[in-house]
């Protein structure tokens, strides 16, 4: 007796045949490293930070990125021959951004044990010095000459300003404010004497707002904290490798320090603005 299969039934295998296979491609999707998913789709996905001088400008008329991280993410893109994909976030979002797999690697992020947490870090692309943006006429060189009960001291609540303020200068008067640009806007108002923030951060307020004073790094002691990439902490670590490469190379022939002294300066300041003991 010869068995036969009906036009219907052969259609059924074959659509529960393509639906397999589909779902199969998704899994190995879902399941694939970044090092895998950016070689395959030639696609890497930054978190971009608008206004983050000198790490992202965006050209509001044009919509085009520039700065000192677009300059590096440009190069590492580049290794797999990817275009950038740009997903605009903050510094606190862009660590959520790694968790949800929105993106592929975060800029300009210190490596604080939460962070830590939830996600992993690169080789340091800078070693970020701390100083204070000081109102005119006062110029302090050291943490001490700020350690004074008559010394108004502003910073942005729950950052590494704040925890290097209370820790440097516990006998000044701090104020810690929501943020970065409060804190600023504190020093605009003539409600602070100096204002706490790494030393990028300090001469692009400046550059922005000369009528604040002058950035001043503190020394005695030095403060000066990683800046690091951001990614996500899996167990093939390619990507990593890849990128911490790129680090240690563009960091040993001076090209990271030339980027981030162009964004400077496209910021608005002027070569005399970046102290000469700034070293990266």
């Amino acid at each position: 007796m010869t068995n036969r299969v009906s036009r219907r039934a052969l259609g059924g295998l074959a659509t529960a045949a393509a639906s397999f296979a589909i779902i199969g491609r998704a899994q190995a999707q879902a399941g694939e490293s970044t090092f895998e998913r950016v070689s395959r789709t030639k696609v890497l996905r930054i978190a971009a930070l608008p206004g983050e001088a000198p790490y992202f400008f965006k050209d509001i008329a044009t919509g085009e990125w520039s700065g000192a991280s677009i300059e590096m993410a440009k190069g590492i893109a580049a290794i797999w021959e990817a275009k950038l994909e740009y997903v605009e976030s903050t510094y606190g979002n862009s660590v959520l951004d790694l968790q949800s797999n929105k993106v592929d690697l975060a800029f300009a992020l210190n490596p604080t044990p939460q962070r830590a947490l939830s996600i992993g870090f690169t080789k340091p692309v800078l070693v970020h010095p701390f100083g204070v943006v000081a109102k005119k006429g006062f110029m302090p060189s050291t943490w001490e000459d700020i350690n004074k009960p008559e010394v108004r001291v502003a910073c942005d609540l729950g950052s590494l300003h704040e925890v290097s303020a209370r820790r440097f200068a516990p006998k000044s008067t701090i104020t810690a404010y929501k943020n970065r640009d409060d804190a600023v806007l504190a020093m605009a108002g003539g409600r602070a004497d100096v204002d706490v923030l790494a030393a990028m951060l300090g001469i692009t307020a400046v550059a922005k707002n000369p009528g604040l004073g002058t950035f001043r790094l503190l020394g005695n002691p030095a403060v000066a904290l990683p800046s690091c990439c951001g990614l996500r902490r899996e167990p093939d670590t390619r990507f990593r490798e890849v990128v911490d490469a790129y680090i240690d190379m563009n960091r040993g022939s001076g090209q990271i320090r030339e980027w981030l002294v162009q964004g400077i300066l496209k910021s608005g300041a002027k070569p005399e603005d970046v102290p000469n003991e700034l070293s990266f």
